[in-house]
């Protein structure tokens, strides 16, 4: 059985570490005191048509010092949130010897970690999921589906990644294991950054996407811009795969929405400069021009704090 540390609660970490809380294992959270204090208080409740589950008592940590024996941190956080996040996970990592699997959005904050634990210790991963948490913070999973990708990125990982994939039998979500874990990452970046951009733009669904030729162009340029960085990053995509990334755009379901738009709705931070931002500077190392990212990220910048007020 192995010893989990999610680290971060909101609808992605309560969902994949009640799944796998869920399954029988070992799973605590690390989080900030008001979630702390509301998931004592409310419990851990996923509604999904994946199945509900509901624990009442849920072990949580707010201190690193409070953590001995955990395996693997999960990090679950939102990009604006890796700051504060990094000493943590280093505490927490130095002190238990932990992995780390980050589900963050993006690439940037691979080097990050790695530069904080070491790179034998940072696996590579991210999340798919459309869920978010209601006013008692229980998860709302609205999507027909979830899964987690991970893979190794190191020699000194295939044990604990022999070991995620034991779990994959047990749970009621998707973990699953991927060779080139990179690629993937690079895929679903590419994907989130066109998606959550026009529907955060638009500040409508994916139903607009489809039915607006020209909001549709809008997201499909971002796909074929991002796809060039994937490929001067070294990532090998063919003119098929991207092709299949810009068709996805159109085959969501007409009232679903990306995470940074349900976020925006709500008047909460936007993972914009960790998204678009990320791309940027991703451009300008390479010295290429990346115009409607760089448009995207004129409109929604102001937006990344939450609601702007002059």
């Amino acid at each position: 059985m192995m010893n989990i540390l999610v680290h971060g609660a909101g609808a992605l970490g309560s969902y994949f570490g009640g799944r796998i809380l869920e399954a029988g294992h070992n799973v605590s959270f690390f989080v900030r005191e008001r979630r702390a204090a509301q998931m004592k208080k409310e419990g851990l409740k996923i509604m999904s048509p994946e199945g509900n589950f509901e624990h009442n008592d849920v072990k949580v940590y707010t201190s690193p010092e409070q953590i001995e024996k955990i395996d693997l941190i999960i990090l679950a956080v939102k990009g604006y949130h890796l700051d504060q996040a990094i000493p943590q996970v280093q505490a927490i990592a130095q002190h238990t010897g932990a992995f780390v699997l980050p589900l963050l959005n993006g690439m940037e904050h691979l080097e990050r970690l790695q530069e904080a634990v070491g790179k034998e210790k940072v696996l590579g991963g991210f999340a798919s999921i459309i869920a978010t948490l209601n006013e008692q913070g229980h998860v709302v999973h609205s999507s027909g589906s979830s899964a987690v990708k991970f893979g190794a990125l190191h020699a000194e990982q295939l044990e604990i990644c022999n070991q995620l994939d034991e779990i994959h039998t047990h749970v009621n979500t998707n973990i699953l294991r991927e060779e080139n874990i990179l690629k993937h990452m690079w895929k679903k970046y590419i994907l989130i950054t066109a998606f959550s951009g026009i529907t955060s733009a638009m500040q409508l669904p994916a139903g607009y996407i489809a039915s607006s030729e020209a909001s549709f162009n809008v997201a499909r340029n971002v796909i074929y811009e991002m796809s060039m960085l994937a490929k001067l990053e070294g990532i090998q995509l063919s003119d098929q795969e991207i092709e299949r990334e810009a068709s996805r755009l159109k085959a969501f379901k007409p009232d679903a929405t990306s995470s940074m738009h349900q976020d925006m709705r709500k008047g909460l931070p936007l993972e914009v400069e960790h998204l678009h931002g990320g791309a940027m500077r991703f451009a300008a190392k390479h010295n290429v021009s990346v115009s409607v990212i760089e448009t995207l990220y004129g409109v929604l910048k102001p937006y990344e704090n939450g609601n702007p007020i002059l």
